[in-house]
């Protein structure tokens, strides 16, 4: 890793033990955190999701993460989502958070001569353009290797750098759809649903980020870096259990089911008096017999229909019907304290105000306040997973379009300011 120089034009913020942001967002000298990527630079290019989650993963754990975006409208995560005033998402200051904005436009010779200087300097890259813009632009990972021999490429697509479908459009409806997952999501009387958040795209952005995290520990050995090849698809597929073997050993092919699992009794959500569902997992022997003794059944723990976990799958149907029953008689704040005393898996199914106003998150930090200087303070998701030397945090929130350009191409690309102020009147900084 190299050295990093100065490094300013950031809200200056101190981190407390579990995460949380306090401190101005005034601009000021970073107070870069002591998490285990401390050190290491990566250079983000590429919008919307699934790079630039792969990119806030590294950013949250003390990654330098400087950002590339277009100098006119910057990535469109700063628009989507619920807008509040001024079009300002609420989204963009989680995936833009623990990043560096620099507007350069890459279409221009001088915007990709600006990117190679980055990129020099850098440990690492992160990409979700198709496949064979880079190498359009001259920019493809051999030419850049020249110059930086250990850099790590993390290249993001729907297919692949490879095969028939790479250079297709990819996005991660696509991508969850090819890898199995909508296949199997939603009622079984009805079309195949989403997971409601872009999980394709998040679970390429992680499987990114891990594999930056295996070929950096390959150039500790060999002294070179390599590509990442990280497809959506893949990355969904990766999540998949035994779908696959399961088809090639006895012929069946997965379908919805809804709430439960096949065959896995009982796993359920459950009426309950008060109007709420709560979720109870019972299914092997000593926790069915816990529950049945709890139902005033202790007769069904016995039962030929249900002693067993294979006979339990195959009533699992009338099994939940009877379970469903006893927990609509009864409140649910009366019955989750009965639940988990028998020791049995049970809980709600949280919401947004749920999780603000649940002991177990506030407890461990798992929402944290960060200031922002538009909205004031915010809550966010901490950073996960947890470390217990080093762990990662929130330092700031997505910064403003450009707000670090000048302090990056000065310190990071060793640019003039009169050299900044030129290509800036050029337009290629925007």
């Amino acid at each position: 890793m190299r050295d990093r120089g100065r490094r300013r034009g950031s809200p200056s913020c101190k981190q407390e033990h579990h995460g949380a942001v306090i401190g101005s967002s005034s601009l000021g000298e970073i107070r870069m955190s002591q998490g285990p990527l401390t050190g290491l630079r990566v250079i983000e290019m590429g919008s919307l999701i699934a790079g630039p989650f792969c990119g806030q993963v590294l950013g949250d754990f003390g990654a330098e993460v400087i950002k590339l975006e277009d100098p006119k409208v910057g990535d469109p995560m700063r628009q989507w989502g619920r807008s509040k005033p001024k079009g300002l998402s609420p989204w963009w200051p989680v995936i833009g958070r623990n990043k560096k904005s620099v507007t350069v436009d890459l279409r221009t010779e001088e915007g990709r001569d600006i990117a190679r200087a980055l990129i020099a300097k850098a440990d690492v890259v992160v990409e979700n353009f198709r496949p064979g813009t880079l190498e359009k632009w001259g920019m493809g990972y051999e030419a850049l290797a020249k110059t930086n021999p250990g850099l790590v490429m993390a290249r993001v697509s729907g297919f692949g750098q490879t095969g028939p479908y790479s250079s297709r459009a990819g996005y991660a409806l696509v991508g969850e759809a090819m890898g199995g997952l909508r296949h199997i999501t939603g009622e079984p009387d009805r079309p195949p649903a989403r997971a409601g958040i872009s999980i394709g795209d998040s679970l390429s952005g992680l499987n990114a980020a891990l594999g930056v995290m295996m070929a950096l520990h390959a150039r500790q050995r060999t002294g070179r870096g390599q590509v990442v090849d990280t497809a959506i698809y893949e990355s969904v597929l990766t999540v998949m259990e035994n779908l696959v073997t399961e088809y090639d050993l006895t012929g069946y092919v997965r379908e919805r089911s809804g709430a439960v699992l096949p065959g896995i009794a009982p796993s359920n959500v459950y009426p309950t008096k008060s109007g709420e569902l709560v979720l109870i997992g019972a299914n092997q022997d000593t926790l069915f017999r816990r529950l049945c003794d709890l139902m005033g059944r202790p007769d069904l723990a016995d039962d030929p229909r249900y002693r067993d976990h294979a006979a339990r799958g195959a009533h699992q149907a009338e099994l939940d019907a009877r379970i469903a029953a006893w927990t609509a008689d009864q409140a649910i704040d009366d019955l989750l304290p009965k639940l988990e005393a028998a020791g049995l898996a049970t809980g709600r199914i949280y919401r947004a105000p749920d999780m603000l106003a649940d002991p177990q998150f506030a407890a461990r930090g798992s929402i944290v306040t960060v200031p922002h200087p538009v909205f004031g303070e915010l809550k966010m998701q901490n950073a996960f997973p947890r470390l217990t030397e080093t762990p990662g945090g929130v330092r700031w929130p997505g910064p403003t379009l450009g707000e670090h350009t000048d302090a990056v191409l000065e310190d990071v690309a060793g640019m003039s300011a009169e050299a900044v102020a030129a290509l800036r009147k050029k337009g290629v900084l925007g």
